[in-house]
């Protein structure tokens, strides 16, 4: 009883670290499948990474088939469901992997055949042009006269936008002088209106003065006393 127990014990323990080793595999492993340029061959790491995967992932499976053999070989009395819960539990998550595997290598299969595609095209070309230097100065000559339409397009553009703020300015001027207008125009329509503008105006007028002609005698006191 006690030695099946730590064989159940020392079992789980190695599933345990074997999940914790795949975790830090994908870590590893998934940084391939998320480069912007991938290399056209694997490296040496790469394949070792994936070669590492493949043999935990196994020995995995065969340890999850030694704690269900020794569940199975308990009696009714001494297997607890916990412990078989413990079994399905380490079969679930080997799946998942299994799944996170599969998908991480079709990945970086799938970046992979794309830059092989993307550079078997760049060879062709460049193989081409290599064999046809007139046709490859005249699609050099078609890719400058484009870049320059381009600039001259987007000149346009500016230009464009340039022209149409300033009408928006015009339009807007032309508005506050035709509110100006008729704001005039009411006050002079209102009984009284225009004499009482002129009062204000005649008072400013006379405000100006009298300070003026105070700071002017100010100005020559300070004279006659110097």
């Amino acid at each position: 009883m006690s030695s099946t127990g730590g064989g159940w014990a020392q079992l789980r323990q190695q599933a345990r670290s074997l999940e914790t080793q795949t975790e830090t595999l994908f870590h590893t492993y998934s940084q391939y499948a998320s480069m912007t340029h991938i290399p056209q061959k694997p490296s040496e790491e790469e394949l070792r990474t994936e070669k590492q995967l493949q043999e935990v992932l196994e020995k995995r499976e065969a340890l999850i088939a030694q704690l269900s053999r020794l569940l199975d070989s308990e009696s009714a009395l001494t297997s607890s469901a916990m412990k078989q819960t413990h079994v399905a539990r380490h079969r679930e998550v080997l799946q998942d992997h299994r799944r996170e595997y599969a998908r991480l290598r079709s990945t970086i299969a799938d970046a992979r055949n794309k830059a092989n595609l993307l550079s078997n095209v760049r060879s062709d070309i460049d193989a081409y042009r290599s064999s046809n230097p007139a046709s490859a100065e005249a699609e050099y000559m078609l890719d400058e006269r484009r870049r320059i339409d381009n600039s001259h397009s987007m000149a346009d553009s500016v230009l464009s936008q340039a022209y149409a703020v300033n009408e928006n300015f015009g339009i807007q001027r032309e508005s506050l002088a035709s509110i100006n207008r008729r704001i005039v125009g009411a006050a002079s329509q209102v009984p009284g209106i225009n004499s009482l503008i002129g009062r204000i105006g005649a008072k400013k007028r006379r405000d100006g003065i009298i300070l003026g002609s105070f700071i002017a005698f100010c100005f020559l006191m300070l004279l006659w006393f110097r």
